[in-house]
């Protein structure tokens, strides 16, 4: 999937109006979309993350990445086009930070188990059971692409204090 010349893309932080979006669908698996999708690649390990949504690169498309091994196991690695959610069981609250949202770090209940339709970058269907972390990271990305942040999660109060710790550094 890494391509030696890829490229480090600049992740774009709150405040930016394609992170509020939803992102397009992906009609066609072009070269160019599997060039986003290996920069992206490349982008996440480098940061470092264990996800990225198109979104966060200033790209309003339904394409994610997503390793929770950080580069080091290949088989790890998910490029997922066009993801959607279609199950969602039981509820976890885990610490989330976001690469669009430096610095904060919240407790954010999402579900511990998740089942995911999207195709690869070979245009081949994928159906993804999930749990525990991948379960999550999968679902903050899938939120992304949905123009949902993490923070979008939390209480009126602490989502508004967040806010204008934010507004200060912009």
């Amino acid at each position: 999937m890494m391509k030696k010349d890829s490229t480090l893309l600049e992740i774009i932080t709150y405040g930016h109006p394609v992170l509020k979006q939803k992102a397009q669908e992906i009609k066609n698996i072009t070269e160019d979309i599997k060039n986003i999708a290996a920069n992206m690649v490349y982008t996440m390990h480098s940061s470092p993350g264990i996800g990225l949504a198109a979104p966060q690169i200033n790209q309003s498309i339904k394409l994610i990445t997503a390793d929770l091994s950080v580069g080091e196991k290949k088989e790890d690695l998910l490029v997922l086009i066009n993801p959607e959610i279609t199950f969602r069981e039981g509820n976890k609250d885990m610490e989330e930070g976001c690469l669009s949202v430096p610095e904060i770090n919240e407790n954010v209940n999402r579900p511990a188990q998740i089942v995911l339709k999207g195709y690869d970058l070979n245009e081949k269907e994928l159906e993804i059971s999930a749990e525990g972390l991948l379960a999550r990271v999968l679902c903050h990305e899938v939120d992304h692409i949905n123009g949902i942040l993490f923070i979008d999660h939390l209480s009126p109060l602490k989502k508004n204090l967040i806010k204008k710790k934010l507004k200060k550094r912009l």
